[in-house]
């Protein structure tokens, strides 16, 4: 039966117009370590507490890397030369999007290791909440990029998948008025493309997902973080399908993305277990919690069972039948899904 299904999702990547076979590495031979950091002092009626939250972040970056300081423990993570982008969940808008302070402390963490702060890229699809979330363009010091409708795509760097989706203003492909003149079928397509930031404009990441689940996709995590936001004509992977969702976990292993992400940071400083990854105060609560690996695969499995406690806490179904595509990640050799295979570190002052 899996042998199935990992035939019938296979996608098919093209860069440079040459189409490649998606990768298939051998699974991930060491247990993965996730490193935690909690601290009440850190968030109190939605607002956080700058020095608080830093000394969080850089605390995980020094256990992450074992290293004995935060320079030195980025410099490890980056090279002089690269260009680094930090992709940020603003989904959730004022209250749930990645937290202004857990950003700043990570460039802040770059600039130490001798990366100029005018040179980081910091992104999502959409940053129409940020500005209530505390970022400002100009101020940070930081570029603050959306991916442009249509030309923030890159016509080069496209993936297909055997599930179409239909072509909506902003997706590359998208004819127009000339769509006028075609039929429903005519109007769909097997292609998605990356966008230019992912593609050409950063070659290091930092992932900075939000703790919330996402109704489509189980969890909008380190995965879907890196997937959805990141290409064009994505609803056909996130409409609750389970053919559509384990996609994620082929298009994550894409060299764009699997050999770009270097660190995975969650943002649990507020948890939201419904309703997800809009902004639904009412399945939220304060965690003060940060979360941070090297492998992308064993946080969202460490996120996904926390968040489906808070699930069955709140009588609420469980949800992470939508988020298959963790265990078909570490399939491929992404990452580990298996309990017995991941260690918790709380880190303490």
């Amino acid at each position: 039966m899996t042998k199935l299904r990992n035939v019938a999702l296979v996608l098919f990547c093209a860069i440079a117009c040459c189409s490649l076979p998606a990768q298939t590495p051998e699974p991930s031979p060491t247990p993965s370590i996730v490193y935690a950091v909690h601290d009440l002092a850190a968030i109190k009626d939605y607002k956080t507490n700058s020095r608080i939250v830093h000394e969080m972040v850089d605390r995980l970056v020094l256990a992450a890397t074992a290293k004995s300081e935060v320079a030195r423990a980025w410099a490890s993570l980056v090279s002089p030369n690269d260009r680094i982008g930090i992709k940020i969940s603003a989904a959730g808008g004022e209250l749930f999007t990645t937290h202004h302070d857990v950003v700043n402390a990570i460039v802040d963490g770059l600039v130490a290791a001798g990366h100029p702060r005018n040179t980081i890229i910091v992104w999502d699809r959409s940053l129409g909440g940020i500005k209530d979330a505390g970022y400002r363009a100009g101020i940070d010091g930081y570029q603050l990029q959306a991916i442009m409708p249509h030309d923030g795509y890159d016509a080069k760097a496209v993936l297909t998948a055997p599930l179409t989706g239909q072509l909506i203003w902003g997706y590359l492909d998208y004819l127009g008025d000339a769509r006028k003149m075609l039929s429903d079928v005519e109007n769909t397509s097997n292609v998605s493309h990356f966008s230019k930031i992912l593609s050409s404009d950063v070659n290091k990441i930092i992932n900075v997902p939000v703790m919330s689940i996402s109704e489509t996709n189980g969890i909008a995590g380190c995965i879907y973080n890196m997937t959805i936001p990141n290409i064009d004509n994505w609803r056909r992977f996130a409409q609750g399908s389970r053919f559509g969702g384990d996609s994620l976990a082929e298009i994550y292993s894409n060299p764009l993305i699997a050999k770009k992400v270097v660190f995975n940071l969650i943002d649990g400083l507020i948890a939201e277990y419904a309703g997800g990854p809009q902004s639904q105060p009412n399945y939220a609560l304060h965690h003060a919690t940060l979360y941070a690996s090297r492998d992308g695969v064993a946080l969202d499995t460490i996120a996904l069972k926390r968040l489906e406690e808070w699930r069955a806490r709140a009588s609420l179904p469980k949800i992470g039948r939508l988020a298959s595509y963790i265990d078909f990640a570490s399939q491929l050799g992404l990452g580990n899904s298996s309990l017995n295979r991941i260690e918790v570190r709380n880190i303490g002052k």
